[in-house]
C-alpha cells in the first residue's frame, strides 16, 4: 500500500511527509475534521489520530471534539521541524539565489529561520564560518567539510530547536559577521513580525552584528502580523523574495525604498 505521494505507508519518509501534509492543511485552513484528514492522506482514522497526537506533542495542532485546530497564530509559531518544509519550493527559490551570492571565506549569522537552512543546503562554496543558535543548523553542518561552526548557548526552546535569552544575545554582541540570513513570521506595513520576544531579541542582536543583513521572504508572509516587530524591510541590505511574488508587490516595495530582489523560479 502507498500514500497518495507514492511512498510506502510504513516508511519514515512517508510518516514525515504525511504529517507535513496534515500540518500544512490545518495551518492553512485554521482547522479540519478527522474525516477530512483521513480523506486527504488516504490512511486510516487510527493512523491519523496517531499523527495528530505527534503533532500535538510538537505544539503544532490541538484536537477537540473531532476538530483539529492550528496552534500557530499571530501569537504563536509552529515547530521548526515543521516550518522547514512549509512552502518548500518557494523557500528553495529564495535560498538558491542567496546561496549564489555567498563567497568563500564568508562568515554567516543564522538564527532559527528555516529558509536560511535551505540556503546552507544549496551552498557549495567553502570555506565558510557559520555562527548560529539553531540546533537544526548545527545538525545540518556538523559533518560538512570546509565549514567552521560556532553554536551559541543559552536557554533552549524546543519548538524552535534553538537557544535564546540574555546569554545568547550577549555572545552575539561580541561577534562580527559578513552576513545575517533571516526570515520573518509575517510582514505588514514594511514591518517584520515574530510572535516571541526572546527570538526577536536574537534577531535584533544578529542584525547589529552583521555587515549585510539579508531578509529571506516567501510572498505568503505578506500581510501577516504577529505580536512583536524586529526590523523594517528598509533596514536590510537586500530582501530576496520568491518568483511567485506579484509584479505589483515588487514595484510597490521598491517605491518604498526596499531593496527587493525577486529570485528566479
Amino acid at each position: 500500500m502507498t500514500t497518495k505521494g507514492g511512498r510506502g505507508r510504513g516508511s519514515a519518509g512517508a510518516l514525515r511527509e504525511r504529517r507535513m501534509v496534515i500540518a500544512e492543511r490545518v495551518v492553512e485552513s485554521g482547522s479540519a475534521s478527522i474525516e477530512q484528514l483521513v480523506e486527504l492522506t488516504g490512511v486510516s482514522a487510527m493512523t491519523v489520530y496517531r499523527d495528530i497526537e505527534a503533532l500535538e506533542d510538537a505544539g503544532v495542532l490541538v484536537r477537540h471534539r473531532g476538530q483539529v485546530t492550528a496552534v500557530a497564530t499571530g501569537l504563536n509559531e509552529i515547530a521548526a521541524s515543521i516550518r522547514v518544509n512549509q512552502n518548500a519550493e518557494l523557500k528553495q527559490q529564495v535560498a538558491r539565489y542567496v546561496a549564489g551570492q555567498i563567497r568563500p571565506g564568508s562568515s554567516i549569522l543564522i538564527d532559527d529561520s528555516t529558509t536560511a537552512l535551505w540556503v546552507l543546503r544549496m551552498l557549495e562554496v567553502v570555506p565558510i564560518t557559520v555562527v548560529t543558535n539553531s540546533m537544526l543548523v548545527a545538525r545540518e553542518l556538523e559533518r560538512r567539510s570546509g565549514v567552521r561552526l560556532f553554536v551559541i548557548g543559552g536557554e533552549y526552546q524546543g519548538w524552535a530547536e534553538a537557544m535564546v535569552g540574555q546569554t545568547t544575545t550577549a555572545v552575539i554582541a561580541g561577534v562580527r559577521a559578513d552576513y545575517f540570513l533571516v526570515s520573518a513570521s509575517g510582514i505588514s506595513d514594511l514591518q517584520c513580525f515574530h510572535p516571541y520576544e526572546d527570538c526577536v531579541q536574537v534577531k535584533r542582536a544578529m542584525m547589529a552584528s552583521a555587515a549585510r543583513p539579508i531578509l529571506l521572504l516567501d510572498h505568503t508572509k505578506l500581510d501577516r502580523r504577529a505580536l512583536h516587530t524586529f526590523a523594517s524591510m528598509t533596514d536590510f541590505d537586500q530582501v530576496v523574495m520568491d518568483a511567485q511574488t506579484p509584479d505589483e508587490v515588487v514595484a510597490q516595495l521598491r517605491d518604498q525604498q526596499v531593496r527587493v530582489v525577486r529570485a528566479p523560479a
